[in-house]
């Protein structure tokens, strides 16, 4: 990921800059919890996004700056959320704001980002970025509680499973290419362009997590812990529908009724290696990544172009 750096190196220190001023609060205890997030913000692949789409197709501006907090306020209120949905305590190797501060604090922290994204676009109106984002969020509550929904039954086809992560994971990228290429364009046709381009993107980006669960040469031995919290992903889904009756039937046992047993765990996932299920989900992630990348060649080749390409392929060769 090399080159998307050098190329808004700049871009992005001022970003993080901007980004510090945007979440302050006069309360002293949200100030506090505000500065914990900054300290531990993730890989910021989505502002590189928003930075790179906007160069690729004009010149960065404040609106860009803007967009881009949008997204990050957006993305980051959403994982404070989620980690109270799915009551977890860890974060990017971090407690998560819910294990310090307890729920209520979370979920209030949460509402507060989310309001801070949506005063940072009216304030400049700035409403065509308000509208993508909050396609954005309907869409990823919608495909949580879908997962949620189907969850229980542990009913998953493949065709719902990439409806909830087109919903989850990938209509965020989608926002953050679209947002990026309209702050420098404000061309509609090039703005939605750029969010079928994050659309595969991010699909491509969710497959790559699944396939983490599953252990490779690179991040170590398999974990299960998708299939500890019962997660129908595309490695499972594609062994469920590609075992006997039997295997099936001993499979979702398992993971509804002995999903803290490691031995069983590691039963199950035996059989999606042997299965082809793993083999088949990297194949669909390579699928996507290709498509996205058709799209971006689209467009004229430039340092920018490769530095997204580059940024694509980052998505699916990651190492966590």
């Amino acid at each position: 990921m090399k080159l998307p750096k050098q190329l808004i190196a700049e871009e992005l220190k001022t970003f993080e800059r901007k980004f510090s001023e945007a979440v302050k609060s006069q309360n002293p205890s949200l100030d506090r919890i505000m500065k914990y997030i900054i300290k531990r913000k993730g890989k910021q692949i989505r502002p590189m996004f928003v930075f790179l789409c906007a160069k690729l197709n004009g010149e960065v501006s404040e609106s860009t700056y803007r967009a881009a907090a949008l997204v990050e306020l957006l993305h980051t209120a959403t994982l404070v959320h989620d980690d109270v949905v799915d009551e977890s305590y860890e974060r990017r190797g971090f407690f998560s704001i819910n294990a310090l501060w307890k729920n209520k604090i979370a979920v209030l922290v949460g509402d507060y980002l989310l309001s801070k994204g949506l005063l940072l676009s009216t304030k400049y109106n700035e409403f065509q970025h308000l509208h993508i984002l909050s396609e954005a969020v309907q869409k990823m509550s919608e495909g949580e509680l879908l997962q949620l929904e189907k969850a229980r039954k542990l009913n998953i086809k493949e065709d719902v499973y990439f409806q909830i992560i087109q919903s989850k994971t990938a209509s965020l990228m989608a926002s953050a290419c679209a947002v990026g290429a309209w702050s420098s364009t404000q061309n509609l046709e090039i703005s939605d362009r750029m969010k079928l381009f994050g659309e595969k993107t991010g699909i491509a980006f969710q497959i790559k997590d699944d396939l983490f669960d599953y252990g490779n040469e690179d991040v170590g031995k398999p974990t299960g812990n998708d299939l500890k919290e019962k997660k129908l992903t595309l490695p499972l889904i594609y062994t469920l529908n590609h075992s006997d009756a039997s295997d099936k039937r001993k499979i979702i046992f398992i993971i509804k009724n002995e999903n803290h047993n490691q031995k069983k765990i590691n039963w199950v996932l035996q059989m999606v290696k042997d299965s082809g299920g793993i083999k088949y989900a990297t194949q669909k992630m390579i699928e996507y990544r290709q498509e996205a990348l058709d799209i971006l060649y689209g467009f004229p080749k430039s340092d920018i172009r490769d530095g997204l390409e580059e940024l694509v392929k980052y998505t699916t060769d990651r190492k966590y």
